[in-house]
């Protein structure tokens, strides 16, 4: 698979937070990663009340999918990312730069009042082509 950032002039770059747009010119296979939270494999939650904490164990469960799919986080090509609290975009960012080593996939940011345990802060899904 050959990916291609599009970054227009017209566009502010955001790189290397994420990329405008990928372009995929070689066939890959889609694998569509549900959304992943703060949880361990018992279902624990990690990181409570710390975005740093849980944002790390997030990136930690989108691996382990990619992996298992015989992928890894350079294969990723769109994200959405969704936090319960504005204040936590700083702490998500410093720890989202850390795991994009090759490039950014795209990317939207969502804040929202919930996720489906009071305790979470942060989920992540996402798109990669293998």
């Amino acid at each position: 698979m050959t990916k291609k950032v599009i970054q227009p002039k017209t566009l502010n770059d955001p790189r290397p937070r994420y990329s405008q747009g990928i372009l995929v010119t070689k066939p890959g296979t889609l694998l569509f990663i549900a959304g992943q939270t703060a949880s361990d494999k018992d279902g624990n939650v990690v990181g409570k009340g710390d975005i740093e904490a849980q944002t790390h164990q997030v990136f930690r469960n989108l691996s382990a999918v990619l992996q298992e799919a015989g992928g890894s986080l350079d294969d990723l090509v769109m994200t959405t990312t969704y936090i319960t609290d504005r204040k936590y975009r700083e702490g998500y960012n410093r720890v989202r730069t850390q795991y994009y080593k090759k490039s950014s996939p795209t990317s939207t940011l969502v804040i929202i009042t919930g996720l489906a345990h009071p305790d979470y802060l942060i989920e992540i899904n996402g798109v990669a082509v293998l």
